[in-house]
């Protein structure tokens, strides 16, 4: 399975070969009817007995294997094309009297098993039932027939050993589906996955090269050297940007606190806001580290792009990190968007807790992302 899709695996020639050996085999419980027939001694009864149980056999492993091929691809059996199938192994069944006398019955045990195989519940059953009393019936109406008691067993036998085979066959198909969705899943959130890191990346980055770009626009005509310089930093800030995308498609990108603090000092400078960020970051485990580094690039993007403020604040402890802003404030209670979903997921892994809202002051906005409570 690649990144993209989920297939199906696919079925190796030694389970097919297997499949048809499975079928097959029970094929030797022809045995009788069939000696029987080549013991006729008109030679007309021999081939129309080995014929027909020859077509029989032949019709019995075909129909297991076209209904063995639908169960491994989960596809639905057609009742209707079951129901003619198993009617014409019934006409071949009857066809081999001229041969095989009695002993015909013996197909009666595939028919049964096949009908529990192949159809719902009821019909099978009611299929079950008939070919358990065909031979009794039979050796009542016809006194040469015998050992029929002996095939009514066998039929139920078979059909209960089927019954086993059928349910584990569909738990066995239910298991695959289960299996396939949990692939398709698992694919459909690394996309997401991928897709929220793109945006916190390219949200930031395209954030400051749009303000800068602005800021080189306005300078061009005022002060040429320092309008140089914006766009040299324009520049400079694309190429990260690129790298950064091609790292996180190859999943080797880390956000890091210090890196972050250091990208967003630039950021703010550029959108000119006054920045009061620590000028020293507490040692954190790696994981921890990651997330308060998304916290600031998170937050510092939305105050550079949101906010209208004039200062924004940046404090980290080792349990929490704030991210601040004197601007308008959020627009709803509970700010949403692209960046805070990423974070939040990026949160819940390590079980901490992400709260926006209003500063303390009761204007501008605050972002806080801090350890759950008893693990402080």
């Amino acid at each position: 399975m690649d990144s993209l899709t989920v297939q199906p695996r696919p079925v190796s020639r030694r389970w097919r070969f297997t499949g048809w050996l499975l079928a097959g085999v029970w094929l030797f419980f022809l045995n009788v009817p069939l000696s029987t027939a080549l013991h006729q001694p008109q030679p007309w009864r021999r081939i129309v007995g080995v014929a027909t149980l020859f077509a029989f056999g032949l019709g019995y492993v075909l129909l297991f294997q076209w209904a063995r091929n639908l169960r491994e691809h989960l596809r639905p059996i057609p009742q209707r094309r079951a129901g003619m199938a198993l009617s014409g192994l019934v006409v071949l069944g009857l066809a081999s009297i001229p041969g095989t006398a009695g002993d015909w019955t013996a197909t009666l045990v595939f028919v049964a098993a096949s009908a529990v195989f192949l159809l719902a519940a009821v019909q099978a059953l009611i299929i079950v039932a008939l070919c358990a009393l065909i031979p009794l019936v039979g050796a009542w109406l016809v006194p040469s027939w015998t050992g029929e008691s002996t095939v009514t067993f066998a039929v139920l036998l078979a059909s209960f050993a089927m019954f086993g085979v059928s349910r584990l066959a569909q738990r066995n198909s239910e298991l695959r589906a289960a299996q396939q969705e949990i692939g398709r899943l698992a694919v459909a959130e690394e996309r997401a996955r991928a897709a929220r890191d793109l945006h916190d990346i390219l949200g930031h980055s395209l954030t400051v090269v749009a303000i800068k770009a602005e800021l080189a626009g306005r300078l061009i005509d005022v002060d040429r050297d320092r309008a140089a310089v914006e766009i040299a930093e324009v520049e400079a800030l694309a190429r990260a940007a690129l790298a950064d995308v091609r790292q996180t498609v190859g999943a080797y990108r880390e956000v890091t606190l210090a890196a972050e603090l250091a990208g967003a000092r630039s950021a703010l400078a550029s959108a000119g806001i006054a920045a009061d960020l620590p000028a020293e970051v507490p040692d954190l485990p790696e994981e921890w580290d990651r997330l308060f580094g998304w916290a600031v690039r998170e937050g510092v993007t939305n105050v550079v792009r949101h906010s209208g403020a004039r200062c924004c604040t940046v404090r980290v402890h080792p349990d929490r990190v704030e991210v601040s802003d004197d601007g308008r404030g959020p627009s709803t209670p509970d700010a949403t968007g692209h960046g805070l979903v990423g974070l939040r997921e990026r949160a819940r892994r390590l079980d901490a807790v992400v709260t926006v809202g209003r500063r303390p002051e009761g204007s501008g906005f605050l972002l806080r992302v801090h350890s759950p409570a008893e693990a402080r």
